[in-house]
């Protein structure tokens, strides 16, 4: 499930990440004089988003290895492109908001001019005379212009009888029907081409809104309720700082958090399989019971001398070699009484995560020793050393401060020099033993 939950992140990250990247594009493009200048701001702003998302993990890193310096330029550097980056996100959102509103704005406000264009029309086609169809006044119209008196009227100019008078009352009576047929044919068209418009406005877009932004319009609304002077250009600007804000915190910091579910920092235990737990449960009964270890003394053949029938004894604090470790000597050699010397059996610890190189430098290069102390410096330098001979990279002074001091070694500092109480190198033990003039042990004659 934590995995789940991580690869959600991430890719919800990446989404983040990628549109910002995309406007801070957008943005450095628009800012060259041409193509090729537009293409390379375009890029040098997209690599900067990038980085914004990348600097926590290098920020945190230097703060849990407490370099301090690196710390601080992580943070210049986030500062920076995290900046530059929300004038282009602001940039992107305030244009996009603006356009899209002024858009809904335009629409709304054609959509309302048709309405009433439309409402008008009708209106007007109301109010013409009732009529007959324009074609049928039209034809009745000719039928009567072929008369005799409309000839002798020449064109009802010269009304002289009752018959041409009578002649052109009916046909003036009709031409004001044509003409009634005429508007009334025009408005129909007008009414017709009204909502043909209106049609073709509904069609594009569902629904015509009313408001040019319904959102900041609500918020607007109920903010109001607490806030009376707030005005709808106000909520459209937070809103538009909003988005920006959710482009920039969620690409700058979403793989960060993405990516702490799988514990980047954190060393995973080694699984203990049956033979470790057998050997750690010997080990600890061993060291509830002392052990008490017959130790050969050998010397070489008997000779005259100072140091005849010299034996080695066995410090208390010594290290014991196992049992089955020793073998019998030759037949040849001498062999003394045995003597029973009381040794101290340590239980090795049964280690579940993998040492690191701290450790292993500790292991083999440094001995304890009471009375003796090493300084930080000539620890580090020898650890360097100790790096380089086992072609491994040394780790940067704090972290190996802090790894060794974990080993649980008393630190002081004496003089003004850390130092480190009760250890001493293995390299400087044998440069010691090294510059130690040779003891000749004398023979007697």
């Amino acid at each position: 499930m934590r995995h789940v939950l991580g690869v959600l992140g991430v890719l919800a990250a990446g989404v983040l990440l990628a549109v910002s990247a995309a406007m801070n594009w957008r943005f450095g493009f628009s800012l060259g004089r041409t193509e090729l200048d537009g293409q390379i701001y375009g890029a040098a702003s997209a690599a900067a988003d990038c980085m914004k998302a990348l600097v926590p993990f290098f920020f945190f890193a230097a703060v849990r290895n407490r370099i301090w310096s690196q710390a601080a330029a992580s943070a210049l550097v986030w500062t920076v492109v995290t900046a530059y980056s929300m004038t282009s996100a602001l940039g992107h959102a305030a244009l996009n908001r603006f356009d899209t509103t002024g858009h809904r704005a335009q629409e709304a406000q054609a959509y309302q001019d048709l309405r009433t264009e439309l409402k008008r029309a009708e209106e007007q086609a109301a109010w013409i005379p009732q009529h007959r169809p324009y074609e049928a006044v039209q034809s009745q119209i000719d039928g009567l212009k072929l008369d005799k008196a409309w000839k002798w009227s020449k064109g009802c100019t010269e009304v002289t009888t009752n018959m041409r008078r009578t002649l052109c009352q009916q046909i003036t009576s009709l031409e004001a029907e044509l003409a009634s047929a005429a508007s009334a044919k025009k408005a129909d068209a007008h009414i017709a081409e009204v909502k043909s418009q209106i049609d073709a406005a509904t069609a594009n877009n569902a629904t015509v809104m009313t408001e040019a932004d319904p959102q900041a319009k609500v918020l607007t609304e109920l903010t109001n309720a607490f806030f009376p002077n707030v005005k709808i250009e106000n909520v459209q600007m937070a809103l538009t700082l909003f988005v920006a804000l959710l482009l920039e915190i969620g690409s700058g910091f979403g793989m960060y958090v993405a990516f702490s579910q799988w514990r980047l920092y954190d060393r995973q235990p080694m699984p203990v399989t049956p033979r470790a737990l057998a050997e750690a449960s010997t080990a600890a009964a061993a060291v509830a019971v002392p052990v008490l270890t017959p130790v050969t003394v050998q010397s070489k053949k008997p000779r005259s001398g100072a140091n005849d029938n010299r034996s080695l004894e066995i410090a208390l604090d010594a290290p014991v070699v196992p049992a089955r470790a020793i073998e019998a000597p030759p037949a040849e050699v001498h062999q003394a009484e045995p003597k029973i010397v009381e040794s101290k059996v340590v239980a090795p610890v049964a280690r579940l995560v993998p040492e690191n190189n701290t450790e292993r430098f500790y292991k083999e290069n440094v001995e304890v020793r009471d009375g003796s102390s090493v300084t930080a410096t000539e620890l580090y330098e020898d650890y360097c050393s100790w790096c380089e001979s086992k072609n491994k990279e040394p780790a940067a002074l704090p972290s190996f401060a802090r790894e060794f001091a974990e080993l649980g070694v008393k630190k002081e500092r004496v003089a003004g020099r850390v130092r480190y109480i009760g250890i001493a190198l293995k390299s400087d033990m044998a440069l010691e033993e090294a510059t130690k003039s040779p003891t000749f042990g004398t023979v007697a004659a």
